[in-house]
């Protein structure tokens, strides 16, 4: 590994050719960057190339390996596209070799460029790297891309998936469909990482009577580069290849053999590429297992004991819980993992129970299964969770692990989640900051007082600036239902009728996210009769847009989507309701951006955090949320609604009928008539009052800027310098 001003270099092998005139040959580098994925100019500037080719892919490197040579010669004789082109090209030198120090320079003048090692099992980067499924992979890519403009010391991994998690399509019954594309790595924004003499990195994990082989592929994410483990090789057993081929596979043996290659992988990552971290940041308990080959390396390296060694990698692991959802908290039969954990026996010096041990949750049974959240606490000195409410639950649920622990002192903190402002924020609200702050607007708003300017805007133009968004989100909601509803073999007039529906002047509320069971997406749809009353009256209509995958093996979430759907089908419904298929990242971003209201109804307390709404918030957008997650940290009364109260929960049926009902009651009550109170202005003045206070309130608190560097002045510096739990 090698340090060039602030950008952490490996080298990587080139393996398709893309012919650029010297005029403009820096765009190359920039394809291969994704900070073009949170620069809305650079990816204009890629849109200007071939607009058909980014509208089809939105993936720079696709779009450059189809121009043609006199493409280029009438580009280049453009002068806009040229002086956008050398705009992009200075911002893009600029943020990867600043002659200004970054926060965490400042911060930390004296630190050591020894970097902090973050894994996790998905990163949600941009669409068209789909290697995520949901807010734990959004979460891991915002928390990269805020590492590298915060300029931290940092390197992240995880496993590139040859078929991704799925695309969803759904069929003219609703049925929720999977599809597993196979992506062409080679035009992706990736590249093999490359040893000295040219060759592949390769490294070999060991599994049952075996080793499996692993590319490294790097994708480079500002100032970080993201490695990512792939097994799909000739070299390796045909039945070994597929072990990466997709994210979150229903087997339970192939999701260990999965951790297993990420977790001993990673770390054989790292050294085979000259990398000592500081600190090993496990992301969720998925990576967990990384901790056994770095149990077997002291020992080996240092001659210590299984204890010794333990204690070793103790004290600069910190591990993020991030649910108390039982599927989020991975665990295996110890017959399956007995299998995998016995080749590691003997290079640990210790028997097979004691490395069960570890993972043991600890409630009484005999033969207790692997639990990898418990075996991530018990070898991390550092724990936190992903909100307040969050750490509460957690660290009741996991205090039993450690006795000792006085009660007063907490077994696991809060980080509260944040959001990647440059990634989240539309167009037309960032320019309001831009106007104000100018190229530093993303530093500005790092100061809480940042935020305080748009108090200062004038109501009309933060409402035209949401109202722009919205259209743009609309203007995708119509035709991503015609292309779908085409696909079902709709008449042209219906397709037509399509252009007439989801005006941008009706109430818009969005709920997009996985259809865990426990997220409630039926809630707003328990009552249709009373439903039907609020969205379908004719001076204060109400539209839903809904979107969001249900795991395949989730067969009471696909059935749900398919009932949603058919009643977005129904006469009164139709132009409604709306479900969305096929959710990504494209798709979120323009729903946070471009609604009115965002809906977020969980079964308290198993929401973890959540940051969609966090998303939606720096938009302007209002929650309307129960009390669960980040939104009771966020809530004051004035930026968003609240969705029953502050009661612990009762049964599941009690709580839902009573949820619905404030849900129903906030909606008739509070939401809609401050919506169409319009006055003699005709600008709904106390909407645009709480779009405010949600900008200015939420926006310092829940960003990712601050989440990191909670992140690092908390976990990584005391742990880097051994100030564990100081």
């Amino acid at each position: 590994m090698t340090t060039t001003d602030l950008v952490t270099e490996i080298p990587c092998r080139q393996l398709v050719d893309i012919e650029l005139p010297t005029e403009v040959a820096g765009l190359h580098d920039l394809a291969y960057n994704l900070w073009w994925a949170w620069s809305s100019e650079a990816r204009l500037l890629f849109s200007s190339i071939d607009s058909d080719a980014w509208t089809r892919y939105r993936n720079p490197v696709q779009v450059l390996l189809n121009v043609e040579r006199n493409r280029w010669e009438r580009l280049i004789d453009n002068d806009t596209f040229m002086d956008s082109y050398v705009s992009v090209q200075r911002a893009f030198q600029s943020y990867l070799k600043s002659s200004n120090p970054t926060w965490f320079q400042r911060r930390f003048p004296d630190y050591s460029d020894r970097p902090f090692a973050y894994f996790s099992m998905e990163y949600g980067l941009h669409q068209c790297l789909a290697i995520y499924s949901g807010g734990l992979g959004v979460l891991s890519g915002d928390h990269c891309k805020t590492a590298s403009d915060l300029g931290l010391p940092f390197v992240a991994v995880g496993l590139l998936y040859r078929s991704g998690y799925f695309r969803q399509a759904i069929d003219a019954d609703g049925f929720q469909q999977h599809i597993y594309p196979e992506y062409d790595f080679t035009r992706l924004p990736i590249r093999p990482a490359m040893e000295a003499r040219g060759r592949d990195v390769i490294v070999r994990v060991p599994f049952p009577d075996r080793e499996v082989a692993a590319r490294v592929w790097v994708a480079q994410v500002g100032r970080v580069p993201l490695l990512l483990l792939d097994t799909d090789l000739s070299e390796n057993d045909p039945a070994d290849r597929p072990i990466t081929n997709v994210l979150y596979v229903r087997g339970r043996e192939m999701r260990l053999a999965q951790e297993l290659l990420l977790g001993i992988g990673g770390v054989k990552v790292l050294a085979a590429l000259g990398i000592e971290p500081a600190v090993w940041h496990i992301n969720e308990g998925h990576s967990a297992l990384l901790q056994l080959e770095r149990l077997r390396r002291s020992i080996e390296t240092r001659g210590q004991s299984f204890d010794e060694a333990l204690l070793e990698i103790r004290r600069n692991t910190c591990f993020t819980t991030h649910t108390p959802v039982p599927a989020g908290n991975e665990q295996f039969d110890r017959s399956v993992a007995a299998r995998y954990l016995e080749p590691w026996v003997k290079p640990l010096g210790t028997d097979l129970e004691r490395i069960f041990g570890l993972g043991e949750a600890d409630h009484g049974e005999a033969d207790q299964p692997l639990n990898l959240t418990a075996f991530a606490l018990r070898t991390s000195s550092y724990a936190n969770a992903v909100s307040r409410l969050n750490a509460e639950v957690a660290d009741g649920m996991w205090r039993h692990l450690f006795p000792q622990q006085p009660v007063e002192e907490p077994v696991i903190e809060p980080i509260t989640n944040g959001v990647h402002l440059p990634t989240w924020m539309g167009p037309e609200i960032r320019s309001l900051f831009r106007r104000r702050y100018g190229s530093e607007w993303l530093d500005a708003l790092m100061e809480p007082t940042g935020w305080d300017f748009i108090q200062e805007v004038a109501d009309e133009e933060l409402w035209l600036a949401h109202q722009a968004q919205k259209e743009r989100f609309l203007r995708f909601v119509r035709s991503h239902l015609r292309e779908q509803y085409a696909r079902h073999g709709r008449p042209p007039d219906d397709l037509r009728e399509i252009s007439n529906l989801f005006g941008a002047d009706v109430l818009t509320i969005g709920f997009a996210r996985r259809f865990a069971t426990y997220k409630r997406a039926g809630l707003l749809f328990s009552d249709l009769h009373h439903l039907r009353q609020i969205l379908c009256q004719q001076e204060q209509p109400v539209q839903v847009i809904m979107a969001g995958k249900a795991h395949p093996a989730d067969r009471p979430a696909q059935e749900l989507i398919q009932h949603i759907y058919k009643l977005s089908q129904e006469s009164d419904l139709h132009g409604r309701v709306a479900f969305l298929e096929n959710y990504n990242i494209r798709m979120g971003r323009l729903m946070v951006q471009g609604v009115d209201v965002w809906l977020n109804t969980p079964r308290k307390p198993l929401e973890a955090s959540g940051t969609s709404g966090q998303k939606a918030a720096v938009n302007g957008v209002l929650n309307c949320s129960i009390l669960d997650g980040w939104w009771p940290e966020g809530y004051n009364g004035e930026n968003g609604w609240a969705i029953g109260d502050d009661s612990d929960p009762t049964e599941d049926w009690l709580q839902d009928q009573k949820d619905a009902g404030s849900l129903y009651q906030a909606l008739e009550e509070k939401v809609v008539p401050a919506f169409y109170d319009r006055g003699e202005s005709s600008l709904p003045s106390r909407w645009v009052a709480m779009m405010k206070s949600s900008i200015a309130t939420i926006g310092p608190r829940f960003s990712a800027g601050r989440m990191v560097r909670e992140y690092a002045e908390r976990a990584y510096i005391p742990l880097a310098a051994g100030r564990a739990g100081e």
